[in-house]
């Protein structure tokens, strides 16, 4: 059964695979309809839609290349569009800066291009594209950015990435202020190691390095994708409305 259309929506940028496909479906099981993007796996994204609406909520899928700033313009159209087609709206609640890749090289040897990559699809893009969606965004949303637990501690080869991910921790606090006014709440979401394809998938297919990580986590373990969906999902319920400006590390106490 299709649900009400005055349901919440949540716009979560890499929602088709790992982590973001976790938070589209933790979210739905919230009652909450999701807008997802994916880069270039378009069944992969469907698919995610498909187990969405297979539980009673509304779902949709848009392509974007978050590193590409210059179409976000054409994409924030498709957004409008879509919520009026889908949804009979004009406006989105939630938007979860999610997309993302891991490069992982060692400061020395970091090229320039693979900075300029990070740059553009861990501070740029979210940076700009949030900028654009924000006349289609409720006044009283929310915005969860992604970090990560590199930012508090630092491992060799991740130098440029963190960086990246330090930034939009300050970003954060900065969006937080700014759009207060508008009771538009802004969190960041710091996870630490996850078993998904990230990165190549060396967390969760290196079993040394797993074991590793896992021995010196508080917890005991390595994380997975529901660890991080879940919180995800939790910060854009109506109790967690109060929670501004904080960055929520999800790491099972890694490296304490």
């Amino acid at each position: 059964m299709i649900t009400s259309n005055t349901s919440p929506i949540a716009l979560i940028t890499g929602g088709s695979r790992g982590l973001g496909r976790n938070m589209a479906l933790q979210s739905a099981e919230r009652g909450i309809d999701v807008l997802l993007t994916y880069r270039s796996n378009r069944k992969e994204a469907e698919a995610v839609v498909a187990e969405i609406e297979k539980s009673g909520r509304r779902a949709a899928a848009l392509q974007l290349d978050v590193s590409v700033a210059a179409s976000f313009d054409q994409f924030v159209g498709q957004v409008g569009e879509v919520l009026k087609s889908r949804w009979q709206r004009d406006r989105f609640d939630f938007l979860v800066n999610n997309a993302g890749i891991g490069i992982h090289a060692g400061f020395a040897e970091t090229s320039e291009a693979q900075f300029d990559e990070l740059v553009n699809i861990h501070l740029k893009g979210p940076f700009f594209l949030t900028q654009k969606l924000l006349p289609l965004l409720a006044d009283g949303g929310r915005i969860v950015n992604i970090s990560s637990g590199l930012a508090r501690f630092a491992l060799p080869g991740y130098a440029a990435y963190a960086a990246m991910k330090g930034a939009i921790e300050v970003l954060t606090r900065y969006q937080a202020k700014e759009l207060g006014a508008r009771g538009i709440a802004v969190n960041v979401v710091a996870p630490g190691a996850i078993e998904t394809d990230f990165g190549g998938g060396a967390v969760r297919d290196n079993k040394q390095l797993n074991d590793l990580i896992a021995s010196q986590t508080a917890l005991g373990r390595v994380g997975r994708p529901e660890d991080i969906g879940g919180v995800v999902a939790s910060l854009l319920s109506p109790e967690n409305r109060w929670i501004n400006a904080q960055r929520i590390e999800a790491s099972g106490g890694m490296f304490l």
